[in-house]
């Protein structure tokens, strides 16, 4: 059974290669981890390595590099000191020279020679990090080599009574204390008289702290003696309670009896005390004390006075990191925390991209593209932002996407339900024209009820627009293509009905035609419903198999929602326009064959104009409503809506509103006949 209080090679921390060492010095591992939530709180991911050739420094070195890898520190260089050529080597001196890193982790124990060459070789204007404890007998020589170092050190124990005691020693009463003469040559540059063999500098038999630098010979900041005050305590803990035991076994038990080891294991991993000092002493499964580390600033002042500032802690049993970066003092040549990275740091709204061929502290920065945010810095990779919210310009916050349509409050939308009302009610006063002059012969000519149905149809049409405007909804999106397409098919359809039936009508009226049998009575209303069948048949295969639905497209645009009907059926959509267009194809060849007849029986020539811009606006409305997307798209069908519905309107019925009120003089029956007769003869 072993105890040790300062035993730091990691192959003994396992307790399955020592199952009965214990050890009142922490776990490597916990030493390492607190320097790397150092490193990683400083923000240092490009560090360098010194060790030592020896081979528990160098098998602590492989751990360190295996742990500082894993969590995204790379390393720059790793330098191996000899004790015979120590930095002189040609390799490592200028690896060291020509290093970019300004955090070198020193993992050796620290004497004199090593710093005198680590200053040699400017190390000093790095940041050095110690992984071991800092002396307490310290050279002055080498103090100012030290400035703004830092140090993962064993935290500071009181021990009541030890600074008297060392305070007061006296080197007669330990002339033979090997420990006591090597502590007083390196501290002090002399020996006492007891000490001496051959005359070298006398010095004082007694400490005296008057005569020395306090910093040279720190009583308060002790920290391994703590460890060996521990185990010497431990060890006596363990023992009390073996006899305790025995008491009550054996009353008889010899004080000189020596135990076996396995007994004396058994009670020492189950101690558990508190020192004079309030510090708790116990082992864990493993055989180690959980560590309390603290982070140590070392500051050389212009006097060459050395302080220990602490500046934060790492304690492993409540796994707790705590540093004051604001209390580091840093080198005289650095007014703030130096940076120790391979690469610019990324600002927010850019993402690392790693360097080929390097390291992964080694990368580029790349702005993040559209829909993705880099929040934090040096982040690996952009973050996509929610389907309703978009990046804004530097790229660091989803910001809400701004919902579009074509609403009332859009001065485009407004402007286009304005105009279509206003057609509107002049469709309306149209109407009521004609109904209040229906015996006219104007509106008698070329059948009455059909102007009714197309005039009703155009007012219907002028309406259609309140469906498109608007934010789109299930229902006004399952309506609004349908009520379009029949209701327009009802308009087309009309005047095919009206000219196809004046057309009949004229030629029968010569003697001996055949085309007489065909003209009755319900000709232009079953011309009509026919016609307006196949629409209503469209509509309906399309509500079945794939109606329209309001959808929010994300894609369409950028920083926007879409909000827009799909149509559901492509297809089904351009069958709907193009049957509208094969009626209006037949009106306008009857028309055009037409135009010739008298202009009191038909309106050839008007619906020819009509049909005319009818297709000026509908060919023109496909690439158009192509092109465009969003808002704009439903304004171009809102707009060659109107303008179609506008084109039928002015040209078949503005010529006869012009004859019913500036003209009454021709609206008669026998000027109606006197006109067509002088046509026919020409």
């Amino acid at each position: 059974m072993t105890l040790s209080y300062a035993k730091k090679d990691s192959f003994f921390e396992h307790k399955m290669s020592s199952p009965s060492l214990y050890h009142t010095f922490p776990r490597q591992r916990a030493q390492y981890k607190s320097l790397v939530l150092l490193l990683r709180h400083l923000r240092w991911t490009w560090v360098g390595i010194i060790s030592s050739e020896d081979e528990s420094s160098q098998r602590s070195s492989v751990k360190l590099k295996e742990i500082l890898r894993e969590n995204g520190i790379c390393i720059e260089f790793s330098i191996t000191l000899h004790k015979q050529t120590m930095l002189k080597d040609a390799r490592a001196v200028k690896t060291l020279e020509m290093s970019s890193c300004n955090a070198v982790i020193l993992n050796f124990n620290l004497d004199e020679p090593i710093f005198f060459e680590l200053a040699r070789q400017k190390a000093s204007r790095k940041v050095l990090i110690s992984l071991f404890s800092f002396p307490n007998f310290v050279n002055a020589k080498i103090i100012k080599h030290l400035n703004s170092s830092l140090m993962l050190s064993l935290h500071k124990v009181e021990i009541p009574g030890l600074k008297n005691f060392l305070l007061a020693v006296d080197a007669q009463k330990y002339d033979n204390y090997f420990t006591l003469r090597e502590m007083w040559t390196k501290t002090f540059q002399c020996l006492p008289d007891t000490f001496m063999d051959v005359s070298e500098t006398p010095c004082n038999q007694t400490i005296d702290v008057h005569l020395y630098d306090e910093l040279l010979y720190d009583v308060e900041n002790f920290r391994v003696t703590f460890q060996v005050y521990a185990a010497v305590y431990a060890l006596a803990h363990a023992i009390h309670d073996i006899f305790e035991q025995s008491d009550t076994e054996e009353p008889s038990l010899d004080p000189q009896r020596s135990w076996p080891h396995w007994k004396l294991n058994r009670y020492l991993k189950n101690i558990h005390f508190k020192t004079r000092g309030e510090e708790e002493v116990y082992f864990n499964e493993d055989g180690h004390f959980l560590a309390k580390i603290d982070i140590l600033n070392l500051i050389v002042f212009p006097n060459k006075s050395l302080d220990r500032r602490t500046v934060g802690f790492y304690d492993e049993s409540s796994d707790q990191f705590h540093i004051n970066t604001s209390a580091i003092m840093w080198s005289g040549k650095v007014s703030q925390m130096p940076t120790s990275m391979c690469s610019v740091s990324c600002p927010p709204g850019y993402q690392k991209i790693p360097q080929k061929g390097h390291q992964e502290c080694c990368y580029d920065c790349a702005p993040c593209p559209e829909r993705e945010i880099a929040n934090k810095t040096d982040m690996e990779k952009c973050l996509k932002c929610p389907d309703d919210q978009w990046s804004n310009e530097i790229r660091d916050t989803c910001i809400p996407r701004t919902l579009e349509f074509l609403s009332y409050n859009d001065p485009l939308g407004l402007c286009l339900v304005v105009i279509a009302l206003l057609f509107c009610l002049l469709t309306t006063l149209i109407l009521w024209m004609f109904i209040k002059y229906k015996h006219t012969a104007i509106v008698r000519a070329n059948n009455r009820n059909l102007s009714f149905i197309l005039l009703l149809s155009l007012i219907l049409s002028f309406l259609c627009p309140l469906l498109f405007v608007g934010k789109p909804m299930k229902m006004s999106c399952l309506l609004r293509q349908v009520a379009f397409g029949n209701i327009f098919t009802i308009a087309v359809a009309s005047v095919l009905a009206k000219t196809v039936t004046v057309v009949l009508a004229f030629r029968v009226t010569k003697p001996e035609r055949s085309l007489r049998r065909f003209i009755g009575r319900h000709l232009a209303t079953s011309l009509l419903l026919v016609s307006c069948f196949g629409e209503f048949l469209i509509c309906v295969f399309w509500l079945s198999l794939a109606p329209p639905f309001p959808v929010y497209n994300t894609e369409m645009e950028a920083g926007k929602i879409i909000l827009q009907c799909n149509e559901g059926s492509v297809v089904a959509f351009y069958m709907a326009i193009g049957y509208i267009g094969f009626l209006a194809v037949l009106s306008f060849l009857v028309a055009f064959m037409a135009r010739k007849l008298p202009d009191t029986f038909n309106e050839a020539q008007y619906i020819t104009f009509s049909m005319l811009v009818f297709f000026s606006v509908w060919i023109s409305f496909i690439p158009a409503y192509i092109s465009t997307k969003g808002k704009y798209m439903v304004a171009v069908e809102v707009f060659a809506i109107t303008a179609s519905s506008a084109g039928l309107l002015s040209c078949i019925f503005i010529p006869k509103c012009y004859i019913i009120l500036l003209r009454p003089e021709l609206n008669t029956k026998a000027n109606l006949v006197i006109r067509n007769v002088k046509k026919l003869k020409n």
